[in-house]
């Protein structure tokens, strides 16, 4: 295995593959479970991107107020739910595999680091037809912390085959940005993901408009590949 290769991690949900629908799809079988009908809809998908728990809790505010203890009882139920209908509606995001594609052909190692549950990524990176295009594959529960740690950050880059010091992270969502500076490395954030344009606010050291920008963004941090 090649050591010290550049390495591009990416997030998931919300900058790899739109995964919103599904997500409230699962949120919406737990409230209908309690008898209590859909409580979440498309304007709450930026809440979808935050995981399991900020949907049950925002359900919960809506239909009789918040009780973490009922959030924990449901949390695995909602998970059950989603891995039943994990891809009904999720897509990957346009040009994302010409985009990888490009990154692996100029010598750049690729992972996936996540704050969705391990087991759930890999089954919906199998599905989307894409796990096989990253060397590694960290999720919420790989370690005993999750992003915005930069523990398992490093453990990604490192189980690709990548150095921390010559990598990158593409993400939606200001956790994958705190992430970044934890570890020290560039953070690109996607204007495609829940937020909009929105997440400029960041002030992240890129932008991407769409998945094309990144193989040029790559070769900008990260410029000794191979």
């Amino acid at each position: 295995m090649l050591q010290g290769r550049s390495c591009v991690v990416l997030d998931l949900d919300g900058t790899l593959a739109d995964t919103s629908d599904d997500l409230l799809a699962a949120a919406n079988a737990c409230f209908r479970a309690m008898g209590a009908g859909d409580m979440l809809g498309t304007g709450d998908r930026l809440t979808a991107f935050h995981g399991g728990r900020a949907m049950l809790r925002l359900g919960f505010s809506r239909l009789d107020g918040v009780d973490e203890a009922r959030v924990d009882d449901w949390y695995p139920r909602l998970l059950a739910f989603y891995a039943d209908a994990i891809d009904t509606h999720t897509r990957l995001y346009p040009g994302a595999v010409d985009a990888i594609e490009a990154l692996r052909a100029a010598g750049h190692a690729v992972a996936v680091c996540t704050n969705k549950p391990a087991a759930l990524a890999e089954d919906l990176l199998q599905r989307l037809g894409v796990r096989g295009m990253f060397g590694a594959m960290v999720g919420s529960d790989t370690l005993a912390v999750r992003k915005p740690d930069p523990a398992p950050y490093v453990l990604a880059v490192e189980r690709a085959g990548g150095a921390v010091a010559r990598s990158m992270l593409v993400g939606d969502t200001e956790t994958d940005l705190k992430t970044a500076r934890a570890a020290g490395v560039p953070c690109a954030l996607v204007t495609f993901g829940p937020e909009g344009e929105g997440i400029a606010r960041l002030r992240p050291e890129a932008l991407l408009k769409g998945f094309g920008d990144l193989p040029d963004v790559a070769a900008r941090f990260l410029q000794r590949s191979g």
